[in-house]
């Protein structure tokens, strides 16, 4: 019986590899998303069918692997056909049921050259959503998205690596830095929500802001052992990082940007275009905590730059403010509750633990005023 339901799973699994190769209508990524969920569909299958107990599951599988390692190399290990059935019970609709039918219907016996199953599997259009097949989604970065254990942030993530096209290395940055809980402190319970469904919308200036912002690729010791020219200089040596971690839209003008107000000369750190917002963007790094006297600085900038820059079609411009430490009722106070275009930040120049980065959430959240429903 066990030698039967061997053969019979490496054949499944076999057809499956030999229509993924077959596939040359097909993207290599995509062809492999999808081979990998049917051979985790396969096994689900066959484990659910013959009431297949732990044990006796983890022999077929060990017996399995060993043959599809001789068949077709490394890839087929039992950890891996593990890894292809956990895709598939946590990505149970990648990919529509009758495709998969479709797909599923492959017969070694065919000739693979006349049939390719695989294609038979429609590429996601306009109406794609989190969990659903899409080719911008490789099969490394779904095994990156199979860490993150909450639904929530999982569809979060997914939808920001399909709509800013992020790489492997791109993805995993961004949830080791804990980018969900730190877009969900500046919003309301709907906003949180709306990051689940829709990832991040940008539609005012609020919507960019992080807290912390993580510069860890900056390379600066996590002490204050360095000053405001030393972090701007990493940062604009490494801007496409920094690009990453302020978000999408945002583009590089300048830096040290001259203004003069009556013959004195003043140089904002950091200019940006944000291209969503259509707005300028000042930046200004602070090594140590938030004062006033900065806050009112940032002020000056922003109302120089919508009365001698701004032109027809800008919206009026917004400040960021990034320090170490900020004392928020300062901030409520210097700019006055209703402030929506200057906003101040905390960073951080290392990767924090994800449990420390959680607890400094937790009490960042604490100090926040209650949120609408």
């Amino acid at each position: 019986m066990a030698a039967k339901n061997i053969s019979a799973l490496y054949n499944k699994i076999s057809g499956i590899i030999e229509s993924a190769r077959a596939g040359v209508a097909r993207s290599v990524n995509t062809a492999h998303v999808i081979s990998n969920w049917l051979i985790g569909r396969a096994i689900v299958e066959e484990n659910q069918r013959g009431q297949v107990k732990a044990q006796y599951g983890a022999k077929i599988l060990t017996a399995v692997s060993g043959r599809l390692t001789s068949a077709y190399g490394t890839g087929y290990s039992v950890d891996n056909l593990e890894a292809f059935r956990w895709f598939y019970r946590e990505y149970p609709k990648l990919i529509p049921a009758a495709a998969a039918r479709k797909a599923d219907g492959f017969s070694i016996s065919e000739t693979v050259s006349r049939k390719s199953s695989l294609a038979a599997v429609p590429i996601a259009g306009g109406d794609w959503g989190p969990g659903v097949l899409h080719p911008n989604i490789s099969w490394s970065m779904y095994r990156c998205l199979l860490k993150v254990d909450n639904v929530q942030r999982r569809a979060f993530y997914e939808i920001e690596a399909k709509n800013n096209s992020w790489a492997v290395r791109e993805l995993e940055r961004q949830i080791n830095s804990q980018l969900y809980e730190r877009l969900a402190l500046s919003r309301d319970k709907k906003g949180v929500l709306d990051l689940a469904k829709r990832g991040q919308i940008i539609q005012r200036p609020i919507d960019i802001l992080k807290e912390p912002v993580v510069l860890e690729f900056a390379d600066l010791p996590e002490s204050e052992r360095y000053n405001e020219t030393d972090l701007e200089r990493a940062l604009i040596g490494r801007l496409q990082a920094f690009l990453l971690e302020l978000g999408e839209g945002f583009a590089f003008v300048g830096r040290q940007k001259r203004l003069t107000l009556d013959g004195d000369h003043f140089y904002p750190d950091l200019v940006f275009y944000h291209i969503k917002l259509k707005c300028y963007v000042i930046i200004e790094l602070k090594v140590g905590k938030l004062t006033h006297g900065d806050l009112g600085q940032m002020l000056m900038y922003v109302n120089y730059y919508d009365r001698e820059v701004v032109g027809p079609g800008d919206n009026p411009t917004t400040g960021m403010m990034l320090c170490t430490e900020k004392n928020d009722t300062v901030v409520k106070y210097v700019l006055d509750e209703k402030n929506e275009r200057i906003f101040a930040s905390r960073y951080k120049t290392c990767l924090p633990s994800e449990e420390k980065l959680r607890a400094e959430l937790r009490r960042e959240l604490d100090t926040l005023p209650p949120k609408g429903n």
